[in-house]
């Protein structure tokens, strides 16, 4: 596919912690030009764009309906709501308008409820239109960077993808201590957490999969806990001695018993921990064992007070990039495979 070179109309829906930072990419992108702005809440009702995405204005007004972003015929929404609203998207979707989401209801086809499917499918069917899920994870390290990787390769016996977190100075004690489960004395992963984390990571991975032709069987997935030896005190709170304060979920496809592709996420708030754990910086590691062997590390040189205001990018940042490419593609539930490799002009 050659580089799309036209300007792109967008609309952003849903101005949440990544929302607002896919809006201000939009606004600053060279080839997207921001005509709209759909939010859930009336007090965002009517605000500029600017106030809601933190730059300068940019004078066009947020609206609650989905009838507005209809009427003002886009090329594509940026989609980033917390609740996935199958009957917005599939509107938007016959009327024409292709969609980049940074959910993950849509990274891979056949890994979807298939009456969605169906329904989504028959939109883009409608509308000659594309709907494309990414991110940086899911997404950029479970899919775009392990398809660059395996370019090295002509035997691949697997590839794990490590993403490692420290939270020790996150100041969230709702996500931390009442979503995530740190401080508690639980001894087993919440099953619909983990349900929840395969859903999200096994279909990214199956993408990968499925471009370089690896046979994989079952996805699976598990989580472990690792306990602080000592009282220990955080930005979120006080974590006990001997309550949860790591933990590490595993997502594998596996062909007869032996994982092939793998995603582990490593997540603690202090390192003295009653197990031998890897702890690394924040950011990503990459392990190919093939006939060309790789060990890929990735650190985010984030200071702890910029975090906040710097890690929505890593998400956000790859959504606002593939607009062009998602417009210029086939209609259809596209893949990281489906795509050329996102290339993006800074002028």
């Amino acid at each position: 596919m050659t580089e799309p070179i036209r300007t792109y109309r967008v609309v952003q829906w849903a101005t949440g912690n990544i929302g607002s930072r896919t809006l201000r990419g939009a606004a600053e992108h060279p080839r997207l030009d921001l005509v709209g702005v759909l939010v859930h809440s009336a007090a965002k009702a009517g605000l500029d764009a600017g106030e809601l995405g933190g730059c300068a204005p940019l004078g066009v007004r947020a609206t609650t309906e989905l009838d507005d972003v209809l009427a003002l015929k886009p090329d594509c929404v940026l989609y980033a709501p917390l609740e996935l609203d199958a009957d917005a998207v599939c509107a938007l979707l016959a009327s024409g308008i292709n969609i980049v989401s940074t959910r993950t209801d849509f990274h891979h086809p056949a890994a979807m409820d298939q009456a969605l499917r169906g329904r989504v499918e028959a939109a883009c069917d409608e509308g000659g239109s594309s709907i494309h899920s990414t991110g940086s994870s899911p997404g950029f390290v479970t899919e775009a960077l392990p398809l660059v990787l395996a370019s090295l390769q002509r035997r691949l016996e697997g590839m794990v993808v490590e993403e490692f977190a420290d939270l020790s100075r996150r100041p969230s004690p709702e996500l931390l201590f009442e979503v995530m489960g740190f401080g508690s004395r639980q001894e087993e992963f919440d099953q619909s957490r983990l349900a929840s984390l395969r859903a999200s990571f096994a279909p990214s991975l199956r993408v990968v999969a499925d471009a370089l032709g690896l046979p994989v069987e079952h996805s699976e997935a598990h989580g472990e806990f690792a306990y602080a030896r000592s009282r220990t005190t955080i930005a979120a709170g006080v974590l006990d001695a001997g309550t949860v304060a790591a933990q590490r979920v595993t997502v594998a496809w596996t062909r007869a018993g032996r994982p092939v592709l793998r995603f582990r996420a490593t997540w603690y708030c202090t390192e003295d921990l009653d197990r031998d754990w890897e702890l690394r910086d924040n950011g990503w590691r990459l392990t190919v064992d093939g006939d060309a062997p790789l060990d890929v590390s990735i650190r985010f040189p984030v200071a702890p007070e910029n975090a906040a205001a710097t890690y929505p990018a890593y998400t956000a940042n790859r959504a606002v990039n593939a607009v062009p490419w998602v417009c210029a593609a086939p209609a259809g539930i596209l893949t990281t495979a489906d795509l050329p490799h996102l290339v993006s002009p800074f002028a």
